[in-house]
């Protein structure tokens, strides 16, 4: 039997030092110590009696024979979860959940989504990181994010992506404003006023420069916030026009606090997926995927009713 020299811990800090790319990152992930780590991993390559990783400089990489036990120490690690899935004892899985979401996910349909989370894993402890969908992309490149819930395009494809829906933009000015602009005035006269909307290198911002750039309209009227919240209050001011995703200021809305503009242009609705690497992640990382899914289909229905 094997039981005595070979453990999950050893195997999962094996997976998580390459995956991460070092040991102090694995320890971060795993919640523990680097000399914990350092200890798993030496006792694993002892009862192999052979070497998994080579030490160069701060960082690791695999050994030939590494390479070829990884796979079977991943194989083991999803047996694992899989045994405990069957069973129906999701509550067995005491682990973290690295999360990378953008603010609209946040703002809007995040907390439906951590509800039925915890619903389905009881023990799962969240890390949640809200920044830009490009952030979250290297993030999870560089191991530090086992799930992205974001919007495309991205740079990296070799991720599972499951799309999760749309999200359409619209414009909104305050009363006082909406009253200046009229109901449907053409987008060349929303150029007269100062246009709110989210960070520049965004799906929508690049879209709005170019409508700009391409109409002879002043790119200067264009006033950028990193923070898409912060744009609200903003226009709720009559600072400005504003440019939104649409469920982002459907409260708003509802209670006439803003204007909805029918303008006669819009950028292309926002495509949300959950993306995360499913070479490398546990198998509850593919079941919260599809839990974020009906989180997002499960909040707009509410929205819409």
């Amino acid at each position: 039997m094997i039981k005595s020299k070979l453990t999950l811990k050893q195997l999962e800090a094996f997976a998580f030092v390459v995956d991460t790319g070092t040991f102090r990152a694995a320890a971060s992930a795993l919640g523990t110590t680097q000399p914990n780590i350092s200890a798993r991993i030496a006792a694993l390559e002892s009862a192999l009696g052979t070497s998994l990783l080579i030490r160069d400089a701060g960082s690791v990489r695999l050994t030939s024979k590494g390479e070829t036990l990884l796979a079977m120490a991943r194989n083991v690690l999803w047996a694992g979860e899989a045994m405990i899935q069957e069973a129906g004892r999701q509550d067995l899985i005491d682990e973290r959940l690295r999360l990378g979401v953008t603010e609209l996910v946040a703002c809007t349909w995040l907390q439906t989504f951590l509800r039925l989370l915890k619903d389905a894993y009881p023990q799962l402890r969240i890390q949640l990181e809200v920044t830009l969908s490009s952030t979250i992309e290297a993030r999870m490149n560089e191991g530090q994010i086992d799930l992205a819930l974001q919007t495309g395009p991205f740079k990296n494809t070799g991720y599972a992506s499951h799309p999760l829906g749309h999200e359409p933009y619209c414009w909104v000015a305050s009363p006082h404003i909406a009253a200046q602009v009229g109901t449907a005035p053409p987008v060349s006269a929303l150029f007269a006023h100062t246009i709110l909307t989210h960070a520049k290198h965004t799906q929508a911002g690049h879209a709005l420069h170019k409508l700009a750039k391409d109409r002879g309209f002043s790119q200067d009227r264009i006033v950028h916030s990193s923070a898409l919240s912060a744009c609200v209050p903003m226009v709720l001011e009559s600072l400005g026009v504003a440019l939104l995703p649409q469920r982002l200021v459907a409260h708003e809305i509802k209670a006439s606090n803003l204007c909805r503009i029918q303008s006669d242009w819009l950028p292309d609705p926002l495509s949300f997926y959950a993306r995360y690497p499913k070479n490398r992640a546990p198998l509850f990382v593919g079941k919260a995927a599809m839990l974020a899914a009906e989180a997002m289909q499960t909040t707009h229905d509410q929205q819409t009713a």
